[in-house]
């Protein structure tokens, strides 16, 4: 599913308030790691294409620091050395934050976990910091955590890693919930249109309800956008709910 459109985020000229560059979207299921999915791993090879794709557009940008963003169990910032274990869903598996520095006290989230493996597959050459997000972080948490970015200018690129709702059919972990299908249309739709009011717009509650795990990284992604001003345009190249957990996979550059 593909998509582009352009939204605009108000606020001063672009380039004025923080130096985003260039966004990618990406979810962070475990099965995403062929290892992990053994002989199931062909059943998300649209899924990885489409990643692997997205993160390639986010390093064309050229940026001077990705910071990897996800959900984690406080809000704060992750600078390596940092690894993050696969072990806890079945394969000993171990994924740095940067591959030059394998070691460290710092354990990444399962959103930054597959966030730095998505990395760590392309050549990066510059820097790498994570940055988690808590899922019961307000909106005004999370837009004072946004101002931060403006610490690793002049030009940042943000990965952010969430899922959509895991609500979506009787097979899927939240079981079926009849309003998660519209709740994931409006996140794609907002992913395409590049438009931040509709993602500040998403509520804590009932994202909590349908199980998103994508919710306040979005959020951060959308407070970021809006701070840097100026025209965007985003593009859905994945939407769809495989396990009946919903996946979307976007860019979002300066239009």
């Amino acid at each position: 599913m593909t998509g582009s459109a352009r939204g605009r985020t108000g606020g001063s000229r672009y380039g004025e308030g923080v130096p985003l560059v260039a966004a990618a979207v990406c979810p962070h299921p475990p099965l995403i790691v062929p290892e992990l999915a053994g002989a199931a791993a062909p059943e998300l090879d649209d899924l990885r294409a489409a990643a692997a794709a997205a993160v390639t557009r986010l390093l064309t940008a050229r940026p001077d620091c990705v910071v990897v963003l996800g959900s984690g169990p406080a809000t704060g910032w992750i600078i390596p050395p940092a690894t993050g274990s696969l072990r806890p869903w079945g394969v000993d598996l171990t994924v740095p934050l940067v591959p030059a520095l394998p070691d460290g006290e710092a354990v990444l989230p399962l959103s930054l976990t597959v966030g730095a493996w998505l990395l760590n597959r392309q050549r990066v050459g510059v820097r790498v910091v994570g940055a988690q997000v808590s899922p019961e972080a307000t909106l005004g948490e999370l837009g004072g955590f946004a101002d931060q970015v403006h610490e690793y200018r002049p030009r940042v690129a943000l990965l952010v890693m969430g899922d959509g709702s895991a609500c979506r059919g009787r097979q899927a972990p939240g079981y079926d919930d009849p309003r998660a299908e519209a709740y994931d249309e409006g996140v794609a739709r907002a992913l395409a249109d590049a438009d931040p009011d509709a993602l500040l717009g998403l509520d804590p509650a009932l994202s909590a309800e349908l199980k998103v795990a994508g919710r306040a990284p979005w959020q951060v992604l959308a407070a970021t956008a809006r701070a840097a001003g100026g025209d965007w345009r985003g593009e859905l190249s994945y939407a769809a709910a495989p396990y009946g957990v919903s996946y979307f996979v976007a860019n979002w550059a300066p239009a």
